[in-house]
């Protein structure tokens, strides 16, 4: 009786004190939000719901205490000044702000790129894209330049592409990204799974973003756990066709609305830690096994990883769900490996990409890529052998002519440095007027190398060359990893 008593005091107490940290923590931190809604496309049939969906987003995003800038229909030009904008409005607030980016309308992915549609796109050809679009790891890239508490990036914009012209082409819905590679701290979701396609919807909002304004309006529900139960509102709005998909960075907790009281905070479960293993198929059977196919069902699709539907596809192979699952699991296993295959970047990466997924969506652009990287310029060899990592020689071994073999050059003949003492007779000076006397005549010795001159001429000392001090830059943009996400090409 009174461990039982003692471990109701001790869990109500831990509820309080996450209650009060997490109301302390919403007041203390600054919040920004960018909303954005591309519905009026001029070269393709506008979308209606981007700018319902924008208006609904900011306008809980300001019950939730963000400051929200709401935007729609911009051009490639307004999208990139937008972005700009926005993120020197964080740099303003300083570190400990909250910023966050909604953007609904149309995405694709070309290259294993992604990109945000502008409203003024008109795309002839795949390579119109990149020089039409509005690349998302630029805006990433951006929004990790400028030190923040947390990055959320939620994106509605994996509708079905809308180009003919790149259809046959291009892949379907986005590519995967991983948030754990680039800045920590960082929070992407997609309307959809990768590589599926989203749906408008057929009420005034999109499946997607009707989810999002019921979850987080939940008092102290946290993020991870809001876009749980998004997850699995969606999938049933949908009737399976479209799951959405999150990848996340956070060091540290963040709720949309703070919990009221201790009972909110005690209401909502405890995320598990971001360190924390995943569970393994196995666990996964042991936890579904006796449930309902579709209480089990929701449990997978709540958790989203590839472990659950995994389980879940072992013990309820002949269930209704049994379908989407494989479906799943198979477009799953193809992205990760699509992200492999883009991250490697090689001709090598893209044939065993090919020969694991020899006709899908990406078997074209993998063949693309293969033939672009035919071309690339590759160093003479023998640069190429030149730079090859050797170990250093001791001093008594040969130099290996190895090397110098590969690059069809004759080895030189190295004269060793010789160091010798040489007496040097100095007369000094009489000054103008005299400062000091020396003696008539004085020995300096000097005890440096003498070198061999060139071709075994007369040895010269080692010229002297000054060092110079300049100033060199390392960190992220197009090409820095460090920074957040570079481009490959």
């Amino acid at each position: 009786m009174f461990r039982r008593s003692f471990s109701s005091a001790l869990l109500l107490s831990a509820s309080l004190t996450a209650f009060l940290a997490g109301s302390a923590a919403a007041h203390a931190e600054s919040r920004v939000a960018l909303v954005i809604g591309e519905s009026a496309y001029r070269a393709v049939p506008s979308l209606p719901n981007p700018v319902n969906d924008a208006r609904a987003i900011g306008k809980l995003l300001t019950d939730s205490g963000f400051e929200v800038t709401t935007v729609s229909d911009l051009s490639q030009k307004e999208f990139n000044q937008k972005v700009g904008d926005f993120a020197a409005e964080i740099a303003g607030r300083g570190p400990d702000t909250v910023a966050l980016v909604f953007y609904a309308g149309h995405g694709l992915q070309v290259d294993g790129e992604n990109y945000l549609v502008p409203v003024d796109v008109d795309p002839k050809r795949e390579a119109d894209i990149p020089l039409q679009a509005v690349r998302l790891n630029d805006v990433l890239n951006t929004l990790n330049s400028v030190p923040t508490r947390m990055r959320i990036l939620l994106l509605d914009a994996c509708r079905n592409n809308p180009f003919p012209a790149l259809n046959q082409t291009v892949g379907r819905g986005l590519a995967l990204v991983d948030t754990k590679t680039g800045a920590p701290g960082t929070f992407l979701s997609y309307s959809t799974s990768p590589g599926a396609e989203a749906e408008d919807g057929a009420g005034t909002d999109s499946p997607y973003t009707t989810a999002l304004l019921t979850a987080a309006r939940t008092p102290g529900l946290p993020i991870e756990q809001a876009f749980k139960q998004v997850r699995v509102a969606v999938n049933k709005a949908t009737d399976g066709r479209q799951t959405p998909w999150e990848s996340s960075s956070l060091t540290e907790d963040f709720r949309f609305v703070a919990a009221k009281d201790a009972r909110d905070a005690n209401a909502a479960p405890i995320p598990p830690a971001s360190n924390a293993p995943k569970r393994t198929v196995d666990q996964w059977k042991r936890d579904l096994a006796g449930k309902q196919p579709e209480a089990a069902h929701e449990m997978i699709v709540s958790d989203g990883t590839l472990e659950a539907y995994q389980a879940y596809d072992a013990l309820f192979a002949q269930s209704q769900f049994a379908p989407e699952v494989r479906e799943w699991i198979v477009r799953d296993r193809k992205m990760v490996a699509w992200s492999e295959a883009v991250t490697i970047n090689t001709a090598a990466s893209y044939r065993s990409f090919l020969a694991a997924y020899p006709d899908t969506d990406l078997s074209v652009t993998a063949r693309t890529l293969i033939d672009r990287l035919r071309y690339r310029p590759s160093p003479l060899p023998q640069v190429a052998a030149l730079n090859t990592c050797t170990p250093p020689s001791t001093p008594n071994a040969p130099s290996s002519p190895s090397i110098l073999k590969k690059a069809d050059v004759a080895p030189a003949h190295e004269v060793e440095p010789q160091v010798t003492v040489k007496k040097v007779e100095v007369t000094p000076r009489d000054p103008e007027p005299p400062v000091r006397t020396l003696p008539p005549r004085r020995t300096v010795v000097v005890e440096q190398p003498v070198y061999g001159g060139p071709y075994g001429g007369v040895p010269v000392r080692q010229p002297f060359h000054p060092v110079g001090m300049g100033w060199g830059f390392h960190g992220g943009g197009m090409m820095g990893r460090p920074m957040g996400f570079g481009r490959r090409f």
